[in-house]
């Protein structure tokens, strides 16, 4: 059977146990159609990019899922009709990601650290570094050009 992921965003003024219970009824809707989760994350509530629905922040849910594509598709005409699910993404993948997924993994971080990677932090060097400690740049030295030749007016 194929292998997707699934993140669902559900309303913010609608409690955790509330989520939950969403949760427990896609899961319904997944088995009895003859598929499987294999894992389910609350996320938590978290800020939303731009308005939804007149709502700032969402509780984000992620269910990895092994089923047939009819299962998912029902799934998915279910969350279309829930009032709670305010947006939902399902992409189908070659294999599930082991442990927890990365936003759990970096949920005790603060925001806007990022651990080494292209463009991220830890280290100086970067496109927008403040440039201190380094020495005053000559901006007419290029370093390309032979050095000039000194002068004889200041010799002696």
């Amino acid at each position: 059977m194929p292998l997707y992921e699934s993140v669902v965003i559900a309303r913010q003024d609608i409690s955790a146990a509330q989520v939950d219970t969403v949760a427990d009824e896609l899961t319904k809707i997944i088995e009895e159609n003859g598929g499987s989760v294999a894992k389910r994350e609350h996320w938590g509530l978290r800020s939303l990019t731009y308005r939804i629905k007149k709502n700032r922040k969402g509780h984000y849910v992620l269910f990895n899922i092994n089923a047939p594509a009819a299962a998912l598709s029902e799934l998915e005409r279910r969350m279309r009709l829930n009032e709670d699910i305010l947006r939902y993404l399902s992409i189908r993948v070659d294999e599930h990601e082991e442990g927890q997924s990365s936003i759990l993994t970096n949920k005790g971080r603060p925001p806007g650290r990022r651990e080494g990677g292209p463009g991220g932090g830890g280290g100086g060097g970067g496109r927008f570094d403040s440039g201190r400690g380094r020495p005053p740049r000559d901006d007419n030295a290029r370093s390309d050009a032979p050095a000039p030749a000194p002068s004889a007016e200041g010799a002696s």
